[in-house]
């Protein structure tokens, strides 16, 4: 159901004219009754031309602005009502500026109170109201001018409505419902309701979801739209949700509901920055607040050149790339400028850096969520996959490197690899005995993860993947002269030694040396400090064939003619190797030894 959404000077009859077209009152409040304006938002329904159609009123006083920019986030068509008696106010200049930056291109003008205005004075008003909307979003947008009391024109504004609608086309639908909560309350019996206009996706009854941020869960109990029961709900509708498993005091307006796991949005983003018309420029300086969807959040700016800026916030914003927003200096108070969230997650640098991305961004905002995808990775050369697809409205970014829950920029991977092929020769000729250099020191060294460095290397021309090392395709451990005499001095010692075999730290060979050994099965590791030959590894099992068939470690220590502090780890080790089993006190012989 598409939603209208009214804009307006106080007193130019937004509310009367909402009942006339719906028949339903959308003020809500008895203050607002009493006063006779609108302070808080108020919705009604209708049909036009046979279709249904939501109305969000929107109030038009310049201390309930903030109200009015909540209920303009989710509108397909805008309202515009100008009184004939009193043409263009300042209260009309304003919402104007807000439409023009929400970029509403759909509109239609009712020139009020034409009842009370003669024919002269509603003329002017209508030529003013031309001249104002000149250069907007709104130009060009018809202007009927009706009274709500006599019926005049009603026809003709209903109608109006309806083409305005037809050509907006429907509300997008991409399986990522949004909905920005405006109202929250709770029914006795029933629990907590929200209410908002969903925004690209549908939601069922018996749906899990979230409220961000807070990251607050819950189940939908049921959906009600225009006060009817319904099973499911389509993008561009009114809705209340009763949500189970969530108390009030966890929502608020602001709030933002989706099934998306994560959403739980930034507090610093780049934003295109247009001031309203009338401003030259904002300010880094000033006490901001930040309109989006249906929240308001005081924020800090820094300009990044002339047409994007920084925006930080103390608490996260729900929000994803390609959302509109709101600025107004609250000192002021005023609307002073707007446009599109550019990136959630922008990279730090120079004024001169973000105006760069900013402009690479902005001309994909609206692209589809692949493309949307590729642009933001190619500004951040490196990001989670569950990110990009959250700001990106569900994009998987092409042409590039992906691995895991990795995405890596095609050009970014090439340097990468460059880099980390000169890190492994570097590592080989400090290391030279070492295979490789280890796949977690090579990750953390370039701040990847390890899947994606596995995908790395699988490209790589001159690099391969040796268990938990990389290597250049071409190294293979070098033993100098130096090591082979060390080596040749430790094999002598561990022959003379034979099963009795002195403590690895006395063979003279340094940690490095000893390591290659046993990665080169040169030598045969049995404990911490205790290393054996192959070739008397063998002859001891050989040796094997001469112990009783069940012996104990003393039987075993005395036949090797061997310490106690060989024995036991040695049987350990003939156990874990399935030559002997442990059964008791006594071992047995699993293996026919060798001859």
């Amino acid at each position: 159901m598409p939603i209208i959404a009214t804009a307006g000077h106080v007193d130019h009859g937004k509310s009367t004219l909402v009942q006339a077209l719906t028949g339903r009152d959308p003020d809500r409040w008895r203050e607002e009754k009493e006063r006779g304006l609108t302070i808080d938002l108020g919705f009604a329904w209708t049909e036009l031309d046979g279709q249904a159609v939501g109305f969000v009123d929107v109030p038009g006083h310049e201390r309930f602005i903030k109200n009015m920019l909540a209920g303009v986030g989710g509108l397909d068509v805008a309202l515009l009502v100008v009184a004939a008696d009193e043409g263009w106010m300042p209260q009309t200049e304003e919402h104007v500026a807000v439409l023009d930056l929400l970029e509403v291109r759909y509109a239609v003008v009712a020139l009020t109170r034409i009842d009370i205005a003669d024919a002269d004075m509603a003329e002017l008003a209508a030529l003013e109201i031309e001249e104002q909307l000149e250069g907007t979003s709104l130009d060009g947008s018809p202007i009927v001018p009706v009274s709500a009391i006599t019926g005049s024109g009603m026809d003709t504004l209903s109608s109006a409505l309806a083409a305005a609608l037809e050509h907006a086309g429907p509300p997008r639908n991409i399986g990522r419902p949004r909905l920005w909560v405006d109202r929250s309350f709770t029914i006795a019996g029933a629990g907590t309701v929200v209410t908002g206009t969903l925004l690209d996706g549908s939601l069922t009854v018996g749906d899990n979801v979230e409220l961000h941020p807070g990251v607050a869960k819950a189940r939908i109990r049921s959906l009600q739209s225009h006060e009817q029961e319904v099973e499911s709900v389509a993008p561009g509708t009114r809705v209340a949700a009763n949500l189970s498993g969530l108390d009030r005091a966890d929502v608020a307006r602001g709030a933002l509901l989706t099934h998306t796991a994560g959403a739980s949005g930034s507090n610093r983003f780049l934003v295109d920055l247009r001031p309203i018309r009338g401003i030259e420029g904002v300010a880094d300086r000033g006490a901001y607040q930040l309109h989006a969807g249906s929240g308001a959040w005081p924020v800090r700016l820094r300009m990044a050149g002339s047409d994007a800026a920084i925006v930080t916030c103390a608490s996260l914003i729900p929000i994803t790339t390609g959302d509109r927003y709101i600025l107004r200096e609250t000192g002021r108070r005023a609307v002073v400028a707007g446009g599109r969230v550019l990136d959630p997650r922008p990279q730090r640098g120079d004024a001169g850096r973000l105006s760069a991305i900013a402009a690479a961004i902005r001309p994909k905002v609206d692209a589809d969520a692949d493309e949307l995808a590729t642009v933001l990775l190619a500004v951040r050369g490196l990001a989670p996959l569950e990110e990009l697809a959250m700001d990106s409205r569900g994009g998987t970014p092409r042409d590039a490197v992906i691995a895991g829950n990795a995405a890596l920029r095609m050009d970014r991977a090439t340097d990468l690899l460059a880099a980390i092929s000169q890190d492994v020769r570097r590592f080989h000729e400090a290391n030279p005995l070492r295979p490789g250099i280890a796949k977690a020191t090579l990750a953390s060294t370039f701040g990847i993860t390890g899947p994606l460095l596995d995908a790395l290397v699988a490209r790589a021309e001159g690099l391969d993947e040796d268990g938990a090392v990389v290597r250049a395709t071409d190294h293979g451990p070098s033993w100098s002269k130096v090591d082979e005499a060390l080596w040749e001095h430790a094999v002598a010692a561990l022959r003379q030694a034979g099963f009795a075999a002195p403590r690895a730290g006395s063979l003279g060979l340094r940690d490095e040396l000893l390591h290659a050994a046993l990665r080169e099965d040169r030598l045969i590791r049995i404990d911490s400090d205790l290393v054996y030959l192959p070739e008397t590894i063998e002859q001891m099992k050989r040796r094997l064939s001469d112990l009783p068939s069940e012996f104990t470690v003393a039987d075993f220590r005395d036949a090797m003619d061997i310490s106690r502090r060989q024995a036991v780890p040695l049987l350990e080790w003939l156990d874990a190797n399935a030559v002997t089993s442990r059964r008791g006190d006594v071992r047995i012989l699993r293996q026919t030894p060798p001859q």
